[in-house]
């Protein structure tokens, strides 16, 4: 399959130069005030460690389509080249994973310098067809899905009549659990209610997949109508089950809020939730966003080994492979994407009976790889030993 995929799908180089937009614009990126970290830029001394780690590369086998690659492009471009099909492909198919990073013996993020460079290239009108995909369901409807829903319908009327309309706390549920979990979404909140939670009247998405495919402007938009959400709640704290909302919130927002991951969350009130030991054996899947990003990693461990036994994966915590569904790339490259998933779940230990991971989009990209052991998120584990 892996062979398949590297001759036939996913030729970096070449592929979808039909998707590339506003070719007259091109010429317009030599005379922007680029907006990435030079010094990032020219620290990278293409030693090449980041190669062998790099998740896409793994797969395409193209040099443009790994970290060291990326930055020799955004270097030119820095210097005046003018984009073209392959400019935008090499960009747009990392994940922004952040693997690259933990290794970078000069101490440069790619994934920030990626995620610059993209946004250069969106003020050029220089865009994939499934970028500007993305982009028009998250403006035209506020989430990434295009769904015209209520974004709290996992409520019924009568629960959300009752919602607090002022609160220390807010649970952000997110795009993925709101429309395509909204159980995840529904045990979530039944466990936070109890902590005096509440939700925003209006939530919409969170900008993560507008920020990182660059659509800055948009995001910023989108952002202020989330802060004005919670400044009429009055909450002073936000916990969010989604790692992409988590890192958005957190590191994104032109605020300081503080943010808390649903797996911190839990793991401090372990004792007040009298969860039951179950006889289940599970292994856990970092989320590039809540791990790598964040260093969130013995938190979910925790709430994990209080209900079962934890048997870790091969690569973990800093380590992790990337699901793959990240940076507009399920999106984009979906034939990428998904290799990466099958790839992760390589590293899956004998003898399990989960894969528990914190992660909404985490769970689809593995869910779809096609592997024996089911995939759940945490808090369904938590109302497990609840019941």
């Amino acid at each position: 399959m892996k062979n398949e995929v590297k001759k036939d799908e996913v030729n970096i180089e070449s592929r979808r130069a039909e998707e590339l937009k506003g070719n007259e614009n091109c010429e317009k990126i030599g005379k922007l005030p680029f907006e990435v970290d030079r010094r990032s830029v020219y620290k990278c001394v293409q030693c090449g460690t980041c190669r062998p780690v790099c998740p896409v590369f793994d797969v395409v086998g193209w040099e443009s389509a790994n970290t060291r690659g990326r930055m020799l492009i955004i270097k030119s471009l820095l210097e005046g080249r003018t984009p073209s099909a392959d400019v935008l492909s090499s960009l747009a198919s990392c994940t922004t994973c952040g693997i690259c990073a933990s290794r970078c013996p000069a101490g440069v993020n790619p994934p920030e310098v990626v995620e610059a460079a993209r946004a250069q290239l969106v003020k050029c009108g220089v865009t994939t067809e499934a970028q500007e995909k993305l982009k028009t369901a998250i403006i035209t409807s506020g989430n990434s899905f295009g769904e015209t829903k209520s974004r709290l319908h996992w409520l019924s009327e009568k629960e959300r009549s009752e919602l607090p309309e002022k609160a220390d706390y807010v649970y952000f549920a997110g795009c993925f659990d709101s429309y395509r979990y909204p159980e995840f979404a529904k045990k979530t909140f039944g466990i936070l209610q109890r902590f005096g939670v509440t939700l925003l009247p209006d939530e919409q998405c969170c900008a993560s997949p507008l920020l990182r495919t660059g659509f800055r402007e948009d995001a910023a938009k989108i952002m202020e109508h989330n802060l004005e959400q919670i400044r009429k709640v009055g909450a002073h704290s936000i916990i969010t089950g989604c790692a992409g909302c988590y890192t958005t919130l957190k590191n994104n927002y032109p605020e300081e809020l503080k943010v808390i991951s649903l797996p911190e969350f839990l793991a401090e009130h372990l004792e007040e939730l009298d969860l039951k030991c179950l006889d289940l054996t599970v292994t856990y899947h970092d989320p590039c966003h809540l791990g790598r990003h964040n260093k969130v990693y013995e938190a979910p461990r925790k709430v994990i080994q209080a209900i079962s036994t934890l048997k870790e994966m091969k690569n973990i915590k800093e380590n992790s492979r990337c699901c793959g569904g990240g940076g507009g790339v399920r999106i984009g490259y979906p034939d990428i994407s998904l290799e990466l998933a099958r790839n992760r779940l390589e590293d899956l230990p004998e003898g399990v009976d989960y894969i528990v991971t914190s992660c909404p989009l985490c769970v689809r990209n593995l869910r779809d790889a096609g592997g024996d052991v089911e995939v759940i998120d945490i808090v369904e584990l938590v109302a497990m030993a609840m019941e």
